[in-house]
């Protein structure tokens, strides 16, 4: 396999990022929000977006499995890396490179609920279209896609083609 048509370009992105940043300027104006990051990832979309977020933020990360070396969900979520912080009475803003199911957003968005944030609302860069098996409430959505499997820009194919400047969709040689 390798990275085929461009379906996000650098452009595109750098400009969505600025305006989701602004977004979440004016919505968490006086508020202590919490990044988190869910890794590997959503790293370099959290290190671009946090540049457009006006305010001070405080940034964490975790790890969640649901892959391993399958281009597909397995259904089955570990978590790998949990929070170094608190959350309770904190405003958490989960930063996502991409939904596709929804099955390990919805584990891990349950999973931080019970620990009682003030808020708790979900950001990403790429929501593949109708294709979720639960229902997600994202909040803050860069793209749309096709239910295309993708590279690029933090998303890998066993962990390669992070470091593309820009969403490709994966072909066949």
């Amino acid at each position: 396999m390798r990275p085929g048509r461009v379906l996000v370009d650098e452009e595109a992105i750098a400009t969505r990022l600025a305006e989701m940043g602004a977004e979440i300027t004016a919505d968490y104006e006086g508020k202590d929000l919490l990044l988190v990051a869910v890794l590997k990832g959503a790293f370099m979309m959290m290190a671009d977006l946090a540049r457009h977020i006006l305010l001070p933020v405080d940034i964490d990360f975790m790890a969640v499995s649901s892959y391993g070396a399958a281009t597909e969900t397995s259904g089955v979520v570990r978590i790998l890396k949990d929070l170094d912080q608190e959350i309770a009475e904190r405003h958490v803003l989960i930063v996502e490179d991409i939904i596709d199911s929804g099955l390990t957003l919805d584990y891990l968005r349950r999973n931080l609920e019970v620990r009682q944030p003030a808020s708790l609302e979900i950001a990403t860069l790429l929501l593949k279209a109708g294709i979720q098996r639960v229902p997600i409430e994202v909040k803050y959505v860069g793209f749309e896609i096709p239910p295309d499997f993708v590279v690029g820009y933090g998303l890998d194919l066993v962990g390669k083609m992070r470091n593309l400047p820009y969403v490709a969709v994966m072909e066949e040689d």
